[in-house]
């Protein structure tokens, strides 16, 4: 999803990108990087045209192979910006290519080693993985390298071709103009060009008169010459292809259709028993009627999946047999999922759900790993889920002591962790490759002082890699051994709030936008058109559900997990050690808070959250509440002992107080406790805050935080206004209404309170300063901090 793309290539005109470096030992003059007899990558002068194919425009190199390193080719981007880059590698195959090439991928984390089988994939990009990289050229962290070194024997070769870095903008033109946009957001057709294939075999399929048709079209034909001869495009089957084997083809739909009742559309799953040319077999002999099999089981744990997990009347809608070109063309076992139904308004609330999103997800993949099982004769294993009550705290001798508990998955035995990997980021880095352990805990010794570790944890079995944790950050400061703690409450994700009544229904994004999995991608703009009567005319005035298209093109941040980060940054700057946790860790007392002088709790956008179906809030509860009666507990205590707590969020009064009533013990808190209540929500659109009192910050001065749709941060739609309860004081007021942003309460314990989420103010030097600000009106000095 990076939007910007360095090429470097043997084949460039300029030295911007960079040509690669081909290092050859100095010992050893017959073993030499030379040109290859085939043609190669060679970026050309974009836009490209109808038919243009840069893999065959340009040059590539090959060297003998050695069981010793004898010779490296270097390929050095100059990284226009910070940021993650998707590494793709290109080459040539042949007879004689090695099945080991080793690629190293230098990268802020470090480096990361792969094996590349040359004998198949030659003449395309082949992507190794995403990775951070710094923005400038550093030939010693920033590169790609490819030795010579192999196994298999000095009578093979090596080729090497281009390495792109990022994803970058659509160059290929039609009718006189790029898209565009990104290439991720672009017609499959185009990065089919881009990539190399043969036109009028893969992409090119309607004489380009049909961009539309051509690209659904092109999918399984890409499959097609992905595998090769005799599974070839279905114009040519004995097209040699790129030789890579291909099991299985999937694609994912969203259908038509609305009920006016409250059920969903559902899901269809459709196979071909007949391929493009009408046969009833596979290239290789096997009946098409094993689609159907694949396709049963996919459906099938889709929907008991969902209908577990999400609403338990998901419409399961048939298996169809139908020459849909998604099903029909694969030479492999394919079927086409219609997942739900864009037009209707219930299936798109459970669509627009990440947690939803992850289900349907792991269901496709489950489905997909049956399948396999089953006609390989093999026992299947799920990876597992990932980690949580994650705890990285330091020790007194400066080491940190990382621990964690597997989660078990309800709907799949199988999904054991085993093992687990612990993955460790050094200030602003890239994470590294990671470290194995069959324990739940782990301890980190070698600890810099004043450098920040963050840490994220995977767990493992046979079936693979769970997805990774929240991360955690830790930071030892020598003349500061005591560390203060980071409690991360922030997990929340969902979709957002939504109105339903027999004249009107959608989506409110200025209510709630919801909380997107690390980042959103499919977001158009807010609805505009809620009126359930108003009809379809055409695409351009499509009626009910239609939203703005500003935003159509946005990669929006959401729950990045990594927030302990941003503040445990400002925290050091003050001078302060910190240690980090989950609030799992806290409610369940795997960590005390009276352990710490200063706790800062971060809540971000976390609030209670209802399932999409009123039927599950009573089968499973609501998800998210901002202070559950654990957590609440842990503070009370903490703050009876004398603590000093931080507490920032958009929903922290608002969560414990909105339409509750005064003897309940969410009231009760938030007013005898925290010292707070609610004035009102939605309090700030600029996020304009100044300060009200030289006790806290130096008076008027002003600093903002985040109310746009942005990349970098996710958006506070809704900040909370809080008035002082008792004898607490405000300290911050939103600029454009004066209303109270902050509060503060100091005596027999500390207490400050902000209605935004501390991590969106927008600056380092912001962020400083108010860190700075409240730790010195609990009078906290970094050489004088103690535990309870």
């Amino acid at each position: 999803f990076q939007i910007n793309e360095v090429i470097t290539d043997n084949d460039s005109k300029s030295n911007s990108p960079k040509k690669p470096e081909y290092k050859e030992a100095s010992k050893n003059r017959k073993n030499r990087w030379l040109t290859y007899d085939q043609p190669g990558f060679a970026y050309g002068n974009p836009p490209y045209s109808e038919g243009y194919n840069p893999f065959t425009k340009g040059t590539v190199r090959f060297i003998k192979a050695d069981t010793a390193a004898s010779a490296e080719a270097s390929w050095i981007p100059d990284i226009p910006e910070t940021g993650e880059y998707g590494i793709y590698i290109s080459y040539s195959s042949t007879d004689k290519s090695v099945s080991d090439a080793l690629y190293t991928v230098y990268h802020a984390g470090g480096k990361t080693e792969f094996h590349i089988n040359q004998k198949i994939g030659g003449s395309t990009w082949i992507y190794l993985g995403k990775f951070k990289f710094l923005k400038g050229y550093n030939p010693e962290m920033s590169k790609v390298t490819l030795s010579n070194k192999s196994l298999e024997g000095n009578d093979k070769i090596i080729t090497a071709d281009a390495v792109r870095f990022g994803g970058g903008m659509g160059l290929v033109s039609r009718n006189g103009f790029t898209s565009g946009r990104p290439k991720f957001l672009e017609a499959g057709r185009y990065w089919l060009q881009f990539a190399g294939m043969p036109d009028t075999l893969v992409y090119n399929l309607n004489n380009g008169t049909n961009d539309y048709n051509d690209d659904y079209q092109g999918r399984g034909e890409y499959g097609n010459y992905l595998k090769g001869a005799p599974f070839g495009p279905s114009r040519n089957k004995m097209a040699k292809g790129l030789g890579i084997p291909i099991d299985l083809s999937l694609a994912f739909h969203t259908d038509a259709g609305i009920t006016k009742n409250d059920t969903t559309i559902g899901t269809l799953s459709i196979y071909s028993s007949e391929g493009n040319d009408k046969k009833s077999e596979f290239p290789d002999g096997q009946s098409r009627l094993t689609s159907r099999d694949y396709a049963d089981i996919v459906q099938t744990q889709i929907v008991d999946d969902i209908r577990k997990q999400f609403d338990p009347a998901w419409n399961r809608r048939q298996l169809m047999d139908a020459r849909y070109s998604e099903a029909k063309s694969p030479n492999m076992p394919g079927i086409l999922v219609e997942l739900l139904s864009h037009q209707n308004f219930l299936d798109m609330k459970f669509e627009l759900d990440p947690r939803f999103r992850f289900l349907v997800s792991r269901a496709m993949y489950k489905g997909m790993l049956k399948y396999l099982a089953n006609s390989y004769g093999f026992e299947y294993v799920v990876q597992p889920l990932s980690v949580d009550h994650f705890q990285a705290i330091l020790n007194s001798d400066g080491s940190a002591t990382l621990k964690w508990k597997p989660v078990q998955d309800p709907l799949e035995s199988t999904a054991t962790a085993k093992n687990y990997v612990v993955y460790t980021r050094i200030d602003n880095g890239g994470f590294d490759n990671g470290q194995l352990t069959n324990q739940t805990e782990l301890t980190i010794h070698g600890l810099k002082s004043g450098a920040i570790y963050s840490f994220k944890v995977t767990a493992v079995n046979e079936g693979g890699e769970s997805f990774p944790s929240e991360i955690l950050s830790v930071c030892h400061n020598e003349k500061n051994r005591k560390p203060v703690l980071i409690i991360n409450g922030f997990d929340r994700i969902c979709g957002p709030a939504s109105i339903s009544t027999p004249e009107m229904t959608g989506f409110l994004d200025n209510e709630d936008a919801g909380v997107p999995d690390k980042y959103l991608l499919g977001y158009t703009g807010q609805q505009f058109d809620f009126n359930t009567n108003s009809p379809f005319v055409t695409n351009d005035a499509p009626g009910h559900g239609a939203s703005h298209a500003d935003c159509e093109t946005s990669i929006i941040a959401g729950n990045s997990f990594d927030y302990p980060y941003v503040h445990g940054k400002a925290i050091k700057e003050s001078g302060f050690s910190f240690s980090s946790c989950s609030d799992e860790a806290v409610c369940d007392k795997m960590v005390d808070m009276n352990n710490y002088k200063f706790v800062d709790l971060i809540l971000g956008e976390e609030k209670e959250t209802h399932f999409q179906k009123a039927i599950m809030d009573s089968l499973k509860g609501t998800q998210f509440k901002a202070f559950p009666a654990e957590l609440q507990n842990a503070i009370s205590s903490f703050c009876q002992s004398g603590g000093n707590l931080f507490i920032s969020g958009a929903y922290v009064a608002s969560d414990l107080f909105k339409g509750k009533a005064k003897d309940n013990p969410d009231v009760k808190f938030g007013k005898e406790v925290l010292k707070i209540n609610l004035a009102t929500d939605h309090a700030s659109k600029s996020g304009n805050v100044f300060s009200t009192s030289n006790d806290f910050m130096h008076k008027m001065n002003i600093f903002n935080f985040n109310t746009k749709l942005s990349p970098d941060i996710y958006t506070v739609e809704a900040p909370d206004a809080i008035d002082p309860e008792k004898e607490a004081s405000t300290i911050l007021r939103y600029d454009e209404n004066k209303f109270s942003a902050a509060t503060a309460y100091k005596k027999d314990y500390g207490v400050i309170v902000f209605g935004f989420p501390f991590e969106t103010i927008l600056t380092d030097e912001s962020r400083n300063a108010a860190m700075r600000s409240i730790l010195n009106y609990f009078g906290m000095n970094p050489l004088q901090v103690a535990g309870h």
